[in-house]
């Protein structure tokens, strides 16, 4: 089948989930959504962070926090295992689990005050479980911002404008910061100012393309990986504190407008180039590499069913869902979003970046060909840009834009992580009751600290990039199995099926914690004791809610026994 043909099914495969599973099995028969139980965007609107939004504008923001590096990075990694597995995974893995997973995950928010699953698992699971998910979010969060801020800072480094490295892309810098002021001004004027919405919206999306078209020629050159580093997290903190309304909401859709514009263009280019695969179906030994299974659900992660969606979910989204039947439109339909634009990396980087199977082998052909993070994402941009081009658009134009594009939504979820993680350390802190946690600006101080971090962090003097990528992977995975373990307990308290999730939940939890095992194993083998301990106290973490969890469940079926009697 070619990748036009198979594009195609998959496609269509999209719209009869979401319309089907999504909105009748999911919406009516499992959590009966009804618009009559008030959000808590209404019942607790603060003008802060809790504020309904028109679902077309949430789903911006809720679809460009989840798209960051993840999709479009892990199956740039994922496809030395060959095309085949990786876009099975992402498609199906994607409908039957990623996007059950952040569905679940908004509405059980919404239900329960805009939580986060970590408070929700202490009032479904046990007191216990809320600080056991709260450290097992903690890590996962401030590691993958830690990641991203690395690999977007690598993206726009370039001390020498006379010789730029293939891997920098410093004209993304004039658009991506430009973005967040013009984003500042429609929130101004829409919150304060009570000014219509739509034309600003308009006023900003062309204003951000102008930006985009001008940085293309103007690239910010003379930084240092080093100095982008501090200034994203600087940007990290003070996104944190400040108001969705003025930043977030506002940045994030219009980031997400110029995603579907780039999706399209991709996509319009892909069927008019009409390539065929150069990558192998299936490549089940490569070089160097881990074994395929575990390690493929691990680290393709966002792209197909991520821990972090369900923390974005019942972190901002959920506060500012206007309605329940809103939810699977930005949950269940986000989630889609994501997996189309993995889709498109397992596209570039199997049948766009390259043109014969040589010159796929010669950079897939061992693990550790293509060494960092940059040059997998470098194959995403490529791959793309040839798809855009034949539309008639520059080769190094395409390219130009895609770059914007990706590091626009890398920074979306830096921002998003920021705040996140801000709440997080917040619940800790209710937690152990240490009030000086809930101070906002101390609690956004410790949590840059902690992405700043894993940014920092070197192995053998260099960015630890590859290595933090599967320990981020297999994180991720582990709370999106705890996560679903939530969702099925809650369903089965209330006597709602428990299939839909309990079935995904034990297929994340078993092939991720068998991939954390490994992993382990083979940092400590290679005396990388920091990897191994973050990765061995992430899998104590998850055992002991598994415990919890099953407590509970012998209580509950315990107490059904005593009642039926």
């Amino acid at each position: 089948m070619s990748p036009a043909v198979m594009a195609i099914v998959v496609l269509s495969l999209y719209l009869t989930f979401y319309h089907f599973y999504a909105k009748r099995v999911l919406g009516r028969k499992v959590f009966d959504l009804d618009d009559k139980n008030i959000t808590p965007a209404h019942s607790m609107n603060d003008g802060v962070d809790y504020v309904p939004a028109n679902k077309y504008i949430l789903f911006g923001h809720h679809y460009a926090s989840i798209a960051g590096l993840a999709p479009m990075l892990g199956p740039a990694i994922a496809v030395i295992w060959g095309w085949l597995p990786a876009l099975c995974w992402v498609v199906f893995g994607t409908l039957l689990i990623g996007a059950v997973h952040d569905f679940s995950a908004l509405v059980l928010s919404s239900r329960h005050k805009g939580e986060s699953v970590g408070s929700i698992a202490r009032d479904v699971i046990s007191p216990r479980t809320r600080l056991l998910f709260l450290l097992v979010i903690f890590f996962l969060v401030a590691l993958a911002m830690g990641v991203f801020v690395l690999v977007i800072s690598g993206l726009f480094a370039a001390p020498d404008a006379a010789n730029i490295a293939a891997t920098a892309h410093p004209e993304a810098v004039f658009p991506t910061y430009s973005l967040m002021v013009i984003a500042m001004v429609i929130g101004f004027f829409v919150y304060k100012k009570n000014m219509p919405v739509w034309p600003l919206i308009g006023i900003g999306f062309v204003a951000m393309l102008v930006t985009t078209w001008w940085g293309l020629d103007n690239p910010v050159t003379g930084f240092t990986t080093k100095d982008w580093t501090w200034s994203l997290l600087v940007y990290a903190f003070l996104a944190s504190v400040l108001p969705v309304w003025l930043l977030l909401q506002p940045r994030d859709f219009l980031n997400s407008l110029l995603l579907y514009l780039a999706l399209a263009m991709m996509l319009i280019g892909f069927f008019i180039l009409d390539p065929e695969w150069v990558a192998p179906a299936i490549n089940p030994n490569p070089e160097g590499a881990p074994p395929m299974l575990p390690f493929l659900f691990i680290v393709i992660a966002c792209g197909a069913v991520s821990g972090f969606h369900g923390i974005v979910a019942s972190g901002t989204t959920a506060k500012q869902l206007d309605k329940e039947t809103d939810a699977p439109l930005i949950g269940y339909g986000g989630m889609i979003g994501e997996s189309l634009l993995a889709l498109l990396a397992v596209l570039a980087t199997t049948a766009g970046a390259f043109a014969t199977r040589a010159d796929w082998e010669a950079f897939y052909g061992s693990w550790g060909q293509a060494v960092g993070l940059h040059q997998k994402l470098g194959v995403f941009i490529q791959g793309n840009a040839n798809f855009i081009h034949q539309l008639g658009v520059p080769l190094d134009y395409a390219a130009a834009f895609i770059s914007v594009v990706v590091v626009g939504f890398a920074m979306t979820s830096v921002d998003t992580g920021a705040r996140l993680l801000r709440f997080n350390i917040q619940e800790i802190g209710k937690t152990i009751n240490f009030k000086l946690l809930d101070n906002r600006y101390i609690a956004t101080l410790l949590a840059v600290s902690a992405m700043g971090f894993f940014a920092f962090f070197e192995m053998n003097g260099k960015p630890a990039g590859l290595f933090l990528w599967t320990l981020f992977g297999t994180t991720n995975q582990i709370l999106a199995g705890l996560t679903l373990l939530t969702v099925t307990i809650y369903l089965y308290r209330k006597k709602k099926p428990i299939l839909y999730t309990l079935l995904p939940m034990l297929l994340v939890l078993g092939t991720t914690i068998a991939g954390m095992l490994i992993g382990i194993s083979k940092a400590v083998g290679n005396e990388q004791w920091t990897v191994a301990a973050v990765g061995f106290t992430i899998f104590a973490l998850a055992v002991w809610v598994l415990i919890e969890a099953l407590l509970v469940v012998i209580k509950i079926k315990t107490e059904r026994k005593q009642d039926a009697l």
